[in-house]
């Protein structure tokens, strides 16, 4: 037996945690921060109780609000300049995926000593980098636990990287902050972290035992809470569920690395616009369904974590399983086909070919996907 595991230095779970955040650094000899975030995140207060806290104490700090769904490569540079300007010696990443993938980015390329195109692929980093602190505002994408960072090169392809560099110094889980999140956030980011914990589980390449066990930790509590969470909000025992759980599952998949759902979904959310939770639902059925093949073990042992009493053969329970995920988007509420998104059969061939690009993603796929299959898939999809 022979494998890596690797994750953030430090955890800490907390509701009203974020209130703390100041301290944190404080007690880290931090004395400027930088802040990494979205315009919804600062409209919505999240932040107002961490600052308060930096003024009290003297901290200085400058919020970067700027940050859009899919980041681009300019707005990655702009964060980045803003960062070097202030000459802060923290970096806090407060949002969804991108503002933590964002603020990644930020705490390594702030000190001006590698450059953004230089560092795409795996293990391409030298580092060193800026202290860095992640708190997530949704549970969903994992990216405080996770050594990667994704950038939207062009309107049909993003590029990652992977890296240990980019794992934070502390990861802060405040469920509280997720607590006014719209169900339909709630319910795309919850099924992203499901997704997550379902290839980390079935991943063809670096799987590991670790990994295997807290993906299944994972996918029960995810999927235990969702449905609550999206029908009471307010429940934070539910919530502080999924945060845990889709902090579990980005723990899995950074080490057992996600493969065919995510490959086909980032053409969607590249060209559409789609938030990255959804691209992934609209795929997830059709890519589990092509799976069943080679997969069937794995997904039925994954089916009965959802539901104990699955019957049939492990084929049958792994078709149970692929069309109760590829159903769950509909049962919550998200649109649960491509054209509900406004895509159509005359943009298949092109997301087959973006996704094509996607060979970091597509290698991990336990059955191997040709063009002609992402056609397929996405033409079910439709």
């Amino acid at each position: 037996m022979q494998f890596d595991f690797h994750s953030t230095k430090s955890i800490i779970v907390k509701r009203g945690g974020s209130s703390d955040l100041a301290k944190f650094i404080q007690d880290r000899n931090g004395s400027s921060v930088f802040i990494v975030t979205d315009p919804g995140v600062l409209s919505a207060g999240l932040l107002d109780s961490a600052l308060l806290k930096f003024k009290s104490l003297g901290l200085h700090y400058q919020v970067y609000s700027e940050v859009q769904a899919d980041p681009s490569i300019s707005v990655i540079e702009k964060a980045i300049k803003a960062a070097q300007n202030c000459k802060s010696d923290y970096i806090v990443g407060f949002g969804g995926g991108s503002s933590m993938d964002v603020a990644k980015l930020v705490a390594l390329l702030a000190l001006g000593k590698e450059r953004l195109e230089d560092i795409y692929g795996i293990d391409k980093v030298k580092g060193p980098r800026l202290p860095l602190i992640l708190v997530p505002t949704t549970a969903g994408t994992g990216s405080e636990v996770t050594k990667s960072s994704v950038v939207t090169v062009s309107e049909s392809e993003k590029k990652g990287v992977l890296s240990p560099y980019l794992l934070p110094d502390l990861a802060l889980l405040d469920a509280e902050l997720t607590l006014g999140l719209p169900a339909h956030v709630t319910a795309a980011t919850g099924i992203d972290a499901m997704v997550h914990a379902i290839e980390a589980f079935t991943t063809k390449h670096l799987k590991n035992p670790m990994a295997d066990c807290i993906a299944k930790e994972a996918l029960r509590l995810l999927s235990s809470n969702l449905h609550q969470v999206v029908m009471r909000g307010d429940d934070i025992v539910a919530r502080e569920n999924m945060l845990l759980g889709a902090c579990l599952a980005g723990m899995a998949f950074a080490n057992a690395p996600v493969a065919g759902v995510h490959a086909l979904a980032y053409p969607i959310g590249a060209r559409f616009h789609v938030p990255h939770g959804l691209s992934n639902s609209l795929v997830l059925g059709p890519v589990m369904r092509f799976n069943v093949e080679v997969a069937h073990e794995m997904y039925a042992e994954l089916g009965r974590i959802i539901n104990p009493g699955l019957q049939g053969s492990s084929q049958e329970q792994a078709y149970q399983l692929a069309d109760y995920m590829g159903g769950l988007a509909g049962d919550l509420g998200l649109p649960q086909r491509m054209t509900d998104v406004g895509i159509d059969a005359y943009d298949v061939d092109q997301l087959a070919k973006d996704a094509m690009l996607q060979t970091r993603l597509l290698m991990n796929s336990p059955r191997e996907i040709t063009f002609k299959d992402a056609v397929a898939i996405y033409q079910e999809a439709l």
